[in-house]
């Protein structure tokens, strides 16, 4: 072909989890991204994702396990193979989807529905259709149903706590205060964990244009003040100029008791507010003041917990008095043993000082954890993929995926109920990576041996996929048409930028395949193509608008323009503001119809780790610990600022900031220095649980005896349960229920030792294919 033959090369526009696009394409290869002028600040995750598309680790032909194809499912159960160190071979799509329906039809007639597990996770994609948990769910529920997962590793203590003292989480989010009324008012926002800058770049639904963090700043310069308590100077934004309170991770609740004494003891607490606005203040109070324990939670004693001075204590108090008030707690406070607790205690704080529910002020649920919390929402909703309703009721909390492999029949605690864990024998994955969200790798690779049969979706040979019995390969997000539309006032479209490698079906295309072999492909397709589908979701959303009065352009327009403003329908005030202007007109979900200081009902419950009111348990895992003699540092493990998760961790720009391969791992400089460790020396960080390699990244943002090792590094362990050379921290955490209650996950409670890595380094092989037979190879069905 010559030159003048080549396809012309365009700009389309495109959309993400981390902003708006313009992708320059041919129609088959995509050429690059760049910013689309409309957003203005995208976040930079997005511009790697096309280095990723034709990378080795792609996927793009189904793929079996060798042993499971020669021994049929269960071989695992039966030890003639492990998961995680078995070659795979490619066979055919018709093979493929044969085998997955074919054991789903034995899984359901041998063991039933309940057998089955659905595992997805919410970030698989921004678009209104082609969301992997909208289809799986949608699919399962067809075939019969299948046990779920309840609440999400993000916020799972903290949706419960809520629910049962506030009167739901969502409600909660929509009580919350904005940067604008906190601007207004010149708050003064007090923000236990942080709220760190480059987790308001992304947005579950997509973000059309992002405003959060030039909303922070925006009221920092309108006067508003920042507090930041957190082992982490970087967890705000420099432009907030925060007073830093570095404290011990863990010790947060403590200090937040302390602050509530010193507003207790001195009158400045609002009483009447508590005495109308919410259920058990004597409780408690008799709790905080030392009465019905012994211990009073002063300033001294929470210093000594915290590490912050008793007097820096005291003085935040003073300075809380009289003033526009916002407690803030980030999501990574309730990820960690009793995570309850600091959700509670903050919404206890916002109501002894008279904050909760004023606009700019009370409890900040989560600010800035994610584009949407801060900024307004909007109330119009666009139509999605319907996922059907679940034919039984079986499920397991989110985090106890381990625990539910490893005790079959085995009884677990949750929200005041005792439920029964399935025998799974199928678990069928779509969007998401238990690989990289779940705490304790070595623990769930052992259990993950235990299913009959392991099914998923993937883009890459990422280790969910090196884990699986059968994988098929999935279109990425570039690879298909949609829209997303997020909580931002904005749609935006997102136009197939290239065509998916040969071999490689959209997850709908996947799912419809296989309900068709069972029988069930009209009812999922609805005898619609995955564009038709995209556009009747659209059309939907435009009767929508035009019923709300603010129609919306036709799809051609929205497709020439990317992004457009989404009807600006107002939401109504959240139930805390309610509840502040009339308890009796506006009462919570809640049994007393208020906020539930004290609560009877998880009192009832008996619960040795969450009692009827905010209690300070030490953590199981801390720098207060006997533990800290053989684990002297606190492994903190956040959002990274590189990728979402760990998507496209194999991109080009999630990479350039590993060090020497590895991820990067930030300690302390005079940490360091004490154990001969230079800038991007390799390191080894280990454990009880396990071990990983990471690069060295000398840093004074934090404090002492404290290392940050983002999540998302694909794990790469050199065998089964072995040392992980890439730096995966999630190989460290423990993976225990945040308490009976709410059974969420305790990733931030954890211990590791640090040391000079001095061996030669193993190479990186989650990168590469994980194919054994390539181009054109006979499959070996005909052996088993």
């Amino acid at each position: 072909m010559t030159e003048t033959d080549s396809p012309a090369i365009t700009e389309v526009p495109t959309a993400g989890h981390f902003g708006t696009y313009l992708a320059r394409s041919d129609g088959n290869q995509i050429f690059g991204l760049r910013p689309n002028p409309i957003d203005g600040d995208p976040s930079s995750i997005g511009l790697g994702v096309p280095s990723t598309l034709a990378a080795p680790s792609r996927l793009t032909r189904p793929l079996v396990r060798r042993s499971y194809l020669r021994h049929g499912p269960g071989d695992t159960r039966r030890g003639l193979a492990a998961r995680g160190n078995d070659p795979y071979v490619p066979v055919s799509w018709d093979t493929a989807t044969e085998l997955v329906a074919n054991e789903i039809s034995r899984v359901r007639a041998e063991y039933g529905n309940v057998a089955i597990f659905g595992g997805s996770y919410g970030w698989g994609s921004a678009g209104r259709f082609h969301h992997p948990q909208s289809q799986i769910h949608r699919f399962l529920n067809l075939a019969g149903g299948y046990t779920a997962s309840v609440e999400s590793y993000s916020s799972a203590a903290m949706q419960v706590i809520l629910r049962r003292v506030a009167g739901g989480y969502a409600g909660v989010l929509a009580s919350n205060p904005t940067w604008e009324e906190v601007a207004r008012h010149r708050s003064l926002v007090v923000a236990f964990g942080g709220m760190a800058a480059h987790n308001s770049s992304v947005n579950g639904g997509g973000i059309g244009v992002h405003r959060n963090l030039e909303d922070q700043l925006t009221a920092r310069r309108a006067g508003a003040e920042f507090i930041l308590i957190s082992p982490a100077s970087g967890d705000a934004h420099p432009g907030l100029e925060a007073e830093w309170l570095p404290l011990i991770p863990g010790s947060d609740v403590a200090v937040m008791m302390a602050l509530a004494y010193e507003l207790v003891v001195s009158g400045n607490h609002d009483r009447e507010f508590l005495d109308a606005h919410t259920a058990g203040w004597p409780q408690f109070e008799a709790y905080l003041l030392g009465h019905s324990d012994g211990i009073p939670k002063t300033p001294k004693w929470a210093g000594r917990i915290s590490g912050i001075a008793a007097t820096t204590i005291a003085d935040l108090a003073r300075k809380i008095v009289g003033r526009r008030t916002v407690f803030t707690t980030s999501y990574s406070l309730q990820r960690a043993d009793h995570g309850e607790q600091a959700p509670w205690m903050a919404l206890t704080l916002a109501a002894l000082t008279g904050n909760l529910g004023l606009p700019g002020g009370g409890f900040g649920c989560a600010l800035g954890a994610l584009h949407q919390v801060g900024v307004p929402q909007n109330g119009f909703k666009p139509a999605s993929f319907d996922q059907g309703v679940r034919p039984i009721d079986s499920f397991i909390p989110v985090a106890r995926i381990t625990d539910m492999l490893e005790k079959p029949g085995g009884t677990f605690d949750y929200d005041g109920g005792r439920y029964t864990f399935p025998d799974t024998r199928l678990i069928y994955w779509a969007g998401g990576n238990p690989f990289h969200h779940h705490q304790d790798l070595n623990r769930l690779v052992h259990a993950w041996q235990s299913p009959e049969t392991i099914v998923v979706h993937e883009h890459f040979a990422n280790a969910l996929a090196r884990h699986a019995d059968i994988v098929l390969p999935a279109a990425t997000w570039l690879e298909r048409n949609d829209f997303a539309a997020g909580a931002d006032d904005h749609i935006s479209a997102i136009v197939k930028a290239a065509e998916p490698p040969p071999g490689v079906r959209t997850d709908y295309e996947i799912f419809s395949a296989i309900a068709r072999r069972l029988g069930f492909d009209g009812e999922f397709t609805e005898n619609r193509t995955a564009d038709e589908w995209v556009q009747e979701l659209y059309r939907r959303t435009r009767k929508r608008s035009a019923e709300s009065g603010f129609p919306i352009p036709d799809w051609d327009e929205l497709c020439r323009r990317g992004v457009i403003p989404a009807p600006s329908i107002p939401t109504p005030p959240g139930p805390l503001r309610l509840l502040r202007e009339s308890p009796e007109a506006n009462p919570l979900a809640t049994p007393s119809g208020l906020v539930e200081i004290f609560s009877e009902t998880i009192d009832s419950f008996g619960y040795d780790d969450c009692r009827g009111h905010p209690t300070w348990f030490e953590p199981r895992e801390w720098l207060g610990s006997t533990a800290q003699r053989d684990y002297p540092f606190h492994l903190l493990s956040g959002q990274p600022e590189r990728r979402l998760h760990s998507q496209f961790d194999n991109g080009s720009h999630s990479r350039a900031g590993k060090i020497r391969e590895r991820e990067p791992i930030q300690i302390n400089t005079t940490d360091a220095v004490e154990r001969g460790i230079a800038d991007g020396d390799i390191v080894r960080v280990y454990n009880e649980r396990g071990q990983v390699l990471a690069g060295a990244q000398l840093t004074e943002t934090l404090r002492r005896s404290v290392v940050r090792l983002s999540t998302g590094a694909w794990y790469d362990p050199i065998a089964p349960g072995g040392l992980d050379v890439h730096g995966n921290p999630n190989v460290l955490t423990a993976d225990r229920g945040t308490s009976r209650l709410a059974q969420g996950p305790s990733a931030h409670s954890a211990l590791v030792q640090i040391e000079k890595y001095n061996e030669p380094l193993p190479p990186i092989r989650v990168f590469e294919s994980m194919c054994e037979i390539e181009n054109g190879a006979e499959n070996p069905m005909s052996s088993k």
